[in-house]
């Protein structure tokens, strides 16, 4: 991706830290980060560090089963099962435990985060979303101009990285004033009287006042992604 484009995607971090919601909530899967820890480790073997996992991994397993040996000799020695079996069911119920944790946590979260949805913030999302699908697009014609197709080069590309900025910079303020009124909601109806403008209608004032700007600039860089399509589907035949 090149550096102009590198700053303009909308992360979930940033989301998150926006919205102050869990907007990526997703059930982490034990076997899944299993595997990726063991995919990581026969990476390191093949490569140059390989003796050295080998001979670290191959200590910290041995040291584990004679500690775990040593456990259930001393503590539980009327089980008649071998050390290595109780190992690995023990291994087995931990993993089950850890992953009804770790549903219950994102059950939780996930009732979190439906409870807190606006209308507003679900607008935006979507629209986070659509600007988000549009870097990707504009990334992938970047890579195929690369690739040896001057032909799919992006036109005042300059224009367009300015039209995504004020985009970006939008979609930031307005996710910024959704949540000053979604967590403020209650003392804002209880203390109207307070407030010199009505900040319940503040969101659709901003929304009315930038929605031609924002589907001026979005359908713009969504024909980009049209024009990218198309391209591909050139380079296919």
């Amino acid at each position: 991706m090149r550096d102009d484009l590198k700053s303009l995607r909308i992360t979930d971090k940033e989301l998150q830290d926006l919205t102050n919601l869990p907007v990526d909530n997703q059930l982490p899967i034990i076997t899944d980060s299993l595997y990726q820890l063991g995919k990581l480790l026969l990476d390191k073997v093949q490569g140059s560090e390989g003796a050295t996992v080998v001979f670290i991994s191959s200590s910290v397993l041995i040291f584990t089963y004679l500690l775990f040996d040593w456990l259930v000799k001393d503590l539980v020695a009327w089980i008649t099962l071998p050390s290595w079996i109780l190992l690995i069911l023990t291994l087995v119920w931990l993993s089950g435990v850890s992953q009804g944790v770790l549903y219950l946590w994102w059950k939780y979260k996930t009732r979190f985060f439906k409870k807190n949805m606006t209308s507003s913030l679900k607008v935006l999302l979507n629209d986070v979303s659509r600007y988000n699908s549009i870097i990707h697009a504009i990334n992938i014609n970047d890579q195929i101009e690369a690739a040896g197709n001057p032909a799919v080069g992006i036109q005042n590309r300059d224009k367009v990285i300015k039209s995504l900025k004020f985009t970006k910079l939008d979609l930031v303020r307005a996710l910024k004033t959704e949540r000053i009124l979604r967590e403020n909601k209650a003392f804002i109806l209880t203390n109207s009287d307070l407030f010199t403008h009505d900040l319940s209608s503040l969101s659709t004032m901003e929304v009315s006042e930038k929605a031609a700007e924002h589907d001026r600039l979005l359908n713009e860089a969504l024909q980009i992604a049209m024009d990218v399509k198309q391209e591909m589907r050139k380079l296919q035949d």
